[in-house]
């Protein structure tokens, strides 16, 4: 999502990774998530689900009876062992209340992660008319449809993350045609370039992390939008206009960290989105920005994950 520090070189090269992937019950799959997201790279989660059969275009149908196949990258170094120690105790744990199988852990090259996580990644359907298209998929675009083509490598931001869904429904909900947008904690660049191409005038993306900036950089050249979108290294110092949407994609406690920032650089009838919001953590958030001059207009949920849509308290 951006915002954490990196455990890697600012190119993402010679850094081994560790794999941990279970398999879960589907009851158990939120609360998986939820202990991978807190400890794996970036947040990022791989649910690789039981399909049956693939229909075309990228639709499936899943099998509900099996098991969810679910993985996590940790970057190895002298924190990989103390995330790895965490999330097997938290594992355990679960599994006294829900069927999760034993964690199995591997080692792979910085060559073969690129493999392993583009085996898990289909084209993807998100809101009314976003499509995302990894870049090594063929796909023709049907009636509407606005197509996004992604290779995001390391960085976070690949539509698979409820997150990452969730803000891409909200911005094909309120952001307007003409708006001048923020995309706070781009990772991949998926948000701005859905803003860019639902019509955004103007988008600013921000990342602290440099793999997330190359990669949002590569995703702006992709998709034949370098005339729209800006992309930057830092965080919301970066953010010096007034906006009409604002996308923040990072974790509950940045947020809450952001909250007395976020209406300074919003125009007056500007929509915010702040998502990576577990369900637990809702009241949380949705307090410290409504302290902080804000009013909730909308909630989007999917499964534990919540996004806020806000505007400005008028008076």
């Amino acid at each position: 999502m951006g915002i954490e520090e990196t455990k890697q070189d600012n190119k993402g090269n010679n850094i081994n990774w560790i794999e941990i992937k279970v398999e879960a019950d589907r009851e158990a799959v939120d609360s998986v998530i939820e202990i991978f997201s807190r400890y794996g790279y970036q947040h990022t989660v791989v649910i690789q689900e039981p399909i049956v059969d693939e229909l075309s275009w990228g639709n499936y149908v899943i099998d509900t009876t099996k098991p969810v196949i679910i993985s996590a990258y940790v970057a190895e170094d002298h924190y990989s062992q103390q995330a790895i120690d965490e999330i097997t105790k938290s594992l355990w744990h679960l599994n006294q209340i829900r069927p999760v199988g034993v964690p199995q852990i591997r080692e792979i090259s910085p060559e073969d992660w690129m493999e392993a996580w583009k085996a898990h990644y289909p084209i993807i359907h998100a809101g009314e008319r976003l499509v995302i298209k990894p870049a090594w998929l063929a796909y023709s675009p049907q009636n509407n449809e606005i197509v996004i083509e992604l290779d995001p490598g390391m960085a976070f931001g690949t539509g698979l993350h409820p997150t990452t869904r969730l803000c891409l429904d909200a911005i094909e909900r309120y952001m307007h045609e003409e708006s001048v947008c923020l995309d706070l904690g781009t990772g991949s660049g998926i948000l701005a370039a859905a803003m860019a191409k639902l019509g955004a005038k103007q988008v600013l993306a921000v990342d602290i992390d440099p793999v997330a900036v190359s990669a949002a950089k590569s995703t702006v050249e992709r998709n034949g939008i370098s005339d729209k979108v800006q992309v930057l290294e830092g965080s919301i110092e970066k953010a010096t206009a007034q906006y009409d949407f604002i996308a923040a994609n990072i974790i509950a406690s940045v947020i809450i960290e952001l909250s007395p920032r976020f209406q300074e650089i919003m125009s007056d009838e500007g929509y915010l989105v702040v998502s990576g919001i577990l369900e637990e953590r809702y009241y949380e958030v949705a307090l410290s920005l409504t302290a902080n001059g804000l009013k909730p207009v909308d909630l989007i949920q999917e499964s534990d994950w919540i996004a806020i849509i806000l505007q400005k308290r008028s008076g």
